[in-house]
Order: structure tokens, then sequence, then C-alpha cells
């Protein structure tokens, strides 16, 4: 069996191994792979593993020879899956992989806002404690997380997660979801989305983003929140409106905003939210602790082993 990786090093620059692999078949590890490179580097691939290289209709229709795509994501938008079921090919993802590492994710931007320790330990360094005529000083408001209303929006593996987190702070959880009232969590209320981004001190975006949710948070729910309030994406990019989230945070009408994602990875140098006020940004790194990565790694082998075996799991493409 042929398997050919499209994308590897954004799942292993190196710490991890392919072995697992190694044991099903010849396995060849491209770092990265352009749309130009895929059909020379796929043509006598069995299986094909990506993680953020496409696979259009038209690529899946010209590789006679594959039966078989493993998703190393959770996401599989970059899988033309209805054409692969059309050619009977398998397509795998890897869900709930990195629920923790995301949830934890959340805080770490959430605190970054409230606490700003990265910006006192630079100010230190340079000395101006040492300068300073008073005991303390602070730049920034300092915001008690205790007390305050977290809104979740989605209430799967990761937002479930962050609600525990929350309620460990002292906070009061909302959260918007399909799941009934009655089977959430105690001390979790169930609120329409509207409601919770008007009433909400921080608002987390954990919903999969589907035609009904892209482009969710704009200059109308913006102007709903509260001016001390806090957005946090760890989803996807296209949750939000870009230019409304910039034009929002440096108008005030919130108070800052921590993203793990945007529209378009990496971002042009000149999307808005670079520059914006209050906004906080991470390249894409909530899954990429090496303990998610290693679990991914795990399922991916599972995932591929199982089909070998005659018994597929995390079918998308069904």
């Amino acid at each position: 069996m042929v398997i050919k990786v499209l994308d590897g090093y954004g799942l292993n620059p190196g710490d991890l191994s392919w072995r697992e692999f190694e044991s099903m078949g010849s396995v060849t590890v491209y770092d990265r792979t352009s749309p130009e490179q895929i059909a020379e580097r796929a043509a006598d691939a069995d299986v094909l593993l990506t993680n953020k290289t496409p696979l259009t209709a038209a690529m899946l229709r010209s590789l006679p020879r594959l039966r078989y795509v493993g998703v190393l994501a959770t996401g599989y938008n970059v899988v033309d899956v209805a054409a692969a079921r059309e050619e009977g090919i398998v397509v795998t993802n890897i869900p709930a992989y990195g629920t923790a590492s995301v949830a934890q994710t959340v805080f770490a931007h959430l605190l970054a806002i409230a606490q700003r320790v990265e910006h006192y330990t630079d100010e230190n360094r340079r000395g101006r404690w040492s300068r300073s005529a008073d005991f303390c000083y602070w730049d920034f408001p300092l915001v008690e997380l205790a007390g305050k209303r977290m809104g979740i929006v989605g209430f799967g593996n990761t937002g479930s997660a962050a609600a525990r987190i929350a309620a460990a702070f002292g906070m009061e959880v909302w959260a918007f979801t399909s799941k009934s009232a009655e089977s959430l969590p105690a001390g979790v209320r169930k609120a329409e989305l509207d409601e919770l981004f008007r009433s909400c001190d921080v608002v987390s975006l954990h919903c999969p983003l589907t035609e009904s949710t892209r482009g969710m948070v704009d200059a109308a729910r913006l102007a709903m929140m509260k001016p001390t309030s806090i957005l946090i994406n760890t989803g996807r990019g296209p949750l939000v409106v870009e230019r409304d989230l910039a034009d929002a945070l440096n108008a005030g009408t919130i108070f800052a905003a921590g993203l793990d994602v945007l529209c378009s990875e990496p971002p042009e140098s000149d999307n808005p939210l670079l520059s914006a006020r209050n906004c906080f940004i991470t390249p894409h790194i909530a899954w990429a602790t090496r303990e998610a990565r290693e679990r991914l790694m795990r399922i991916a082998a599972d995932n591929l082993r199982s089909y070998v075996e005659g018994r597929t799991v995390n079918n998308v493409a069904v």
C-alpha cells in the first residue's frame, strides 16, 4: 500500500514519528505540497493524508488508484466529500483530539487580556519596576473573571470543556446550543444567540462553520455587545467578519478580542485585525500541543488500520 502525506510538517515538524503508518505500507512524507504538485505526488497513491492541502473533485477523479483519504484534522472541508463518495473513496477525519488544548487556549487568551502578564514581564525586563516610584503600577484595566458571564456559542466537546473551566473561575455560563436546556450541565443556562451577545461579558465561539454561521459575528452583532466585553474565537476564522471586528475594537464598541483563527491563514499583511486595538492573535496553535498532536497521529493511524481491516471508522464520505 502506497501512502503519501501531502503536508506533514504542520502535524509533525520532527518531534513525532510516522512509524505506525510505516507498518502498513510504503510512506512518503512531504512537508508541504502546492496545488501544482498534488497530481504528480499523488499519482501512485492508494492512501493520501492531508491537513490543509485541498483535494478537489477534479483531482480526486484523476487519481484512479486512490481509495482512502485521511484528513489530519477535525474539519474536512479541504476534501470534496461528495466527489469522494461518488468515486468510492473513503474519507476519514480526527474528531475530538484537541478538546483540552483548545479549551486551554480560550483561557490563555482570556487571561492575556485580563492580566497582560507578558506586557508587564517585558516592561520589568527593561527595568521599569526597578525605576518605579511606587510598589506597583499598571497600564491597562485588570479584569477579575469571577462573577463575569461567559457565553459559549456551540456546546460540543470544546464548548463543554470551556464551560467547565469557566465555572472553575467562578463565571456564570450561558450557552447557545441546539441541545435542550434539560440536557445541559447544572449551572449552564441555555440562551438565544442575540440574548447571549447582549448579556455576556465574554463570548467564546465553538460552533462549526456552516452557511448559517459564516459571518455570524458582524457589525450588527458586535454592536449588541457591552463596551467592556471580550470576544474569543478558537473555532473557525470565517465565523467573524474581520473588518467589522477591527472597526468595533478600534471604536471601543467592545473591549478586546482573542483570536487563534482568521479567515485566511496565513493572513495577508494588511489584515485589519493585525493592527486593531486590543486584538490578541495567535497563529492557529490551539490544537498544536504535543499531547494533542500525538493523539491526532494515533487516531489517524487507527483510522487507516481499521480501514485496512475492513471496519472503517470516522468515515465522513458516507
